[in-house]
């Protein structure tokens, strides 16, 4: 007889992920997937593109009032991002 080693299938898809180095641009993914929801739908209608490089978020504003309001809230919105990503993946947020 053979012993089985029962796993779970979502630790199975997460250790490939790991061992194909994609875990990381999958949380990406999915940080920048919830700035609809930390920043609120009025703030996402006048959201551009956003991407990260280098531990930050770019987000491009197409309203400047908007920008300045959102600077001060920074660090809220790093600390909110990084927790619906699970993760600390960005340390600030630069807007353009």
């Amino acid at each position: 007889m053979f012993k089985r080693r029962e796993q779970m299938v979502m630790d199975i898809v997460n250790q490939c992920l790991r061992q194909n180095g994609l875990e990381t641009p999958m949380r990406q993914v999915r940080l920048i997937g919830a700035w609809e929801r930390v920043a609120g739908k009025a703030v996402a209608r006048h959201t551009g593109e956003k991407f990260i490089r280098n531990q930050t978020l770019f987000v491009k504003l197409g309203v400047p009032a908007l920008r300045s309001e959102l600077s001060m809230r920074r660090s809220e919105l790093v600390r909110l991002l990084n927790q619906e990503a699970g993760a600390t993946l960005i340390t600030e947020i630069k807007f353009f």
